[in-house]
């Protein structure tokens, strides 16, 4: 059931989101130097790695870091960078990933390759058994703004609730977070 409720929200977040992510692409492409989308190493299921795209909200040479171990996270970002992370815009390419199959709507955001103490505290908990997600239970609770634990409690409570119906609810406070831009620093 969880792969059909994915393939349907990506169907329709696709047609409804084809003219804004054209849009997206056009403003990456005129404001700053380098690729439209950014593929990173990300782990996936049972701690597979799968590269996930994102559209570029920093500069070329920046560390391949989280954003919370940049000295100055800021200094980095292209000139829409802010706007885009802000509004979750850069999240939309992820859509392809869902198609694919390497994520699902609603999961634990995927870890950088090199979070090896989130990696570790996900797989202690069983975590790693679930699809990493376009947004998640912890990323309603505080994203960017909560600390690695809390994070990993968070996501364990998603796997102990996950069903059909705490998905939508985790999608639909998603849509209020994001129009609210709470929980985001950059």
């Amino acid at each position: 059931m969880k792969r059909l409720f994915d393939l349907i929200v990506v169907i329709v977040a696709g047609f409804l989101f084809a003219i804004p992510m054209l849009l997206v692409a056009m403003a990456v492409w005129f404001s700053s130097k380098g690729p439209i989308v950014y593929w990173s190493k990300r782990v996936g299921q049972h701690n597979a790695l799968f590269n996930m795209p994102k559209f570029r909200t920093m500069q070329v040479e920046t560390p391949t870091l989280p954003t919370h171990l940049l000295g100055n996270p800021d200094a980095y970002l292209t000139p829409i960078g802010s706007f885009l992370r802000k509004s979750s815009l850069d999240e939309l390419p992820q859509l392809w990933c869902i198609l694919r199959g390497d994520m699902s709507v609603v999961g634990p955001r995927p870890a950088l390759s090199n979070q090896e103490d989130l990696i570790e505290a996900r797989t202690e908990k069983g975590i790693h058994a679930l699809k990493p997600g376009l947004t998640g239970w912890a990323q309603v609770n505080g994203r960017d703004e909560i600390e690695l634990s809390k994070k990993v409690q968070l996501d364990y409570e998603y796997l102990d609730k996950k069903s059909l119906i705490f998905d939508v609810y985790v999608v639909l406070l998603t849509f209020y977070k994001v129009v609210k831009r709470e929980g985001i620093k950059h």
